[in-house]
Parts: structure tokens; C-alpha cells; sequence
């Protein structure tokens, strides 16, 4: 069964929503720069309205080491996901389990990659768009990620419940991670769109 991460949580009825849908994981984003970005109070909040056996990512882009720590201090995260241009040595040194994001483009090693963050739990791939982190909603070409990765693949970028399941027939990710494609606007989601993709996500039978 292919695992759900909806990211972007900015608001506890979202997250219950989520949850209640059936997500295996929520994501946080502490970034300021985003239109989904957090605060620490929100976060802690939010965090602890998380039901039991959900799992609680956070989302850093290019961090500094005392602002993970700070944030970890206050927030229980479960995994740190981290989307800029951090070294393997840098993802690892917090103790907590990590992804290292991807964004895909002809010409990106995605095996390199893997063997460089060997230690990760995941690949998260994601679309590259000039001058951004991520959360654009653009896809990207699927032909691009190769069969033998050795690290499991969560696949973002674009999705929503219209092309999710042609995405994991053609991909067989372990995890898809959305957020603009369940959204209402930007860091507001819409409950019928999350409950939609993860009927779809569940559907699938490979």
C-alpha cells in the first residue's frame, strides 16, 4: 500500500481532516519564505493535535543548525525533510530520521543522490522550478526516475487525485506527498479534495 503525506498543515481542522481520511503522515513547513510556513507556537499546537500513529514531518529549507534544534526543542517531530541545499552531514547530525528532497530535471543523478544520502529514510522528488523550493504544484517528467533506486522514493510534485494513480501504476513510489493539489488556497485545504486523493491513493491495487 502506497503511504500519504499531506503537507502544507497550517490549520487543526485541516489536520484532522487529513488524518481522519486516512494520511500516514503530515508535513509542517518552517519556512518562512513559504506561503504554508508555520510558526513555532502553530506548530506546537498543531503537533499535538496529531492523533496517535500518524507520523509528524517537518519541512526545513537551508536551515541553520540552532534553528532545527530550536524548533525540535519545542515541536515532536517524528522526521526532518529537508529541501534545500543540505549535506548528508548536515541532515544527519539532529538524531531524528530524515528525507533529503530532490527537485528532478534532466541531467539530476538520482542515483548519485541516493548513495550520497545513503543514511536518509527517502528520496522525496520533487519538480525543479527556478527560483523556488518546492510546493508549486508543477509535476515533472516520471520517465526520469530510474527503477533501481535504492532508497525509498516519495513521489511530489503536481499530484492530485486526477493523475495520483497513473502516478504510482508508472512510479510504485512508497509514498506520495501533496499539498497545492488538495488545497482551497495556498495553506488552506480543502477537505473534500484530501479526502479524494486518498480514496484514490487507496484504490490502487499493484
Amino acid at each position: 500500500m502506497t503511504r500519504i503525506k499531506i503537507c502544507g498543515i497550517t490549520r487543526e481542522q485541516d489536520l484532522r481532516a487529513a488524518a481522519s481520511s486516512g494520511a500516514d503522515a503530515l508535513g509542517l513547513v518552517f519556512y518562512e519564505k513559504s506561503p504554508r510556513h508555520v510558526t513555532l507556537p502553530q506548530a506546537v499546537k498543531l503537533a499535538h493535535a496529531v492523533p496517535p500513529f500518524v507520523t509528524v514531518v517537518g519541512l526545513f529549507v537551508n536551515p541553520t543548525v540552532d534553528y532545527v534544534r530550536e524548533v525540535l526543542a519545542k515541536v515532536p517531530l517524528d522526521v526532518l525533510q529537508f529541501h534545500g541545499e543540505e549535506a548528508p552531514e548536515f541532515c544527519r547530525q539532529f538524531g531524528k530520521p530524515y528525507l533529503k528532497a530532490i527537485r528532478v530535471k534532466a541531467g539530476v543523478d538520482l542515483v548519485e543522490c541516493a548513495a550520497r544520502y545513503a543514511d536518509a529514510q527517502g528520496l522525496l522528488l520533487d519538480a525543479f522550478v527556478e527560483g523556488t523550493q518546492g510546493g508549486t504544484g508543477e509535476s515533472f517528467d516520471w520517465a526520469l526516475i530510474p527503477q533501481n533506486l535504492p532508497l525509498p522514493v516519495i513521489m511530489s510534485g503536481g499530484l492530485h487525485a486526477g493523475n495520483v494513480a497513473e502516478a504510482i501504476r508508472r512510479v510504485r513510489p512508497y509514498a506520495v506527498d501533496v499539498s497545492s493539489g488538495v488545497e482551497a488556497s495556498k495553506g488552506i485545504k480543502d477537505a473534500a479534495k484530501v479526502a479524494a486523493f486518498i480514496k484514490e491513493v487507496k484504490s490502487i491495487e499493484l
